[in-house]
């Protein structure tokens, strides 16, 4: 069987700052469309909808993130201040090559660190940041034994 994660889906409101918080964390904008009509309520269960979405492609290509702002219908619960503990999906984590460097970066784009950066054991150095839409990310740093590099 051949699988392969094609991407991960996140509503949200600004869809704009959404953008610019991922293309800062080295995603590419692939492109954007509007997705509306009857036919698209079939997949999601939605029934007639209108929703603008934009594609992140990974660096090297592979895997994407899919950011939707659903105009119709509307939005109906928010899940964005949901603690790390919740329930069902919770984030995505990115593997950066400076994670101070990254964190400066996705700050100056409106991110709040959750707790602080730690180190796990000689291999990572770990944070979860909330970006734009309060949507919760990792960040790993690879260490020397992690990489391989030492």
């Amino acid at each position: 069987m051949n699988t392969r994660m094609d991407n991960i889906g996140i509503v949200v409101e600004d869809l704009r700052a959404t953008i610019g918080f991922f293309q800062e964390l080295g995603l590419e904008l692939e492109g954007e469309a509007t997705i509306e009509g009857e036919w698209a309520g079939r997949v999601t269960g939605l029934g007639d909808q209108l929703v603008q979405i934009a594609m992140m492609r990974m660096p090297g290509g592979h895997g994407r993130v899919e950011l939707s702002r659903f105009l119709k219908p509307l939005v109906v619960a928010d899940h964005r201040n949901a603690p790390v503990n919740a329930l069902g999906y919770l984030r995505v984590m990115f593997t950066v090559d400076d994670i101070d460097d990254t964190l400066e970066r996705l700050q100056k784009r409106g991110a709040r660190l959750v707790g602080e950066v730690v180190q796990y054991m000689d291999a990572y150095r770990l944070c979860y940041v909330r970006g734009p839409e309060k949507i919760l990310i990792g960040l790993a740093e690879e260490l020397g034994a992690a990489s391989g590099s030492e």
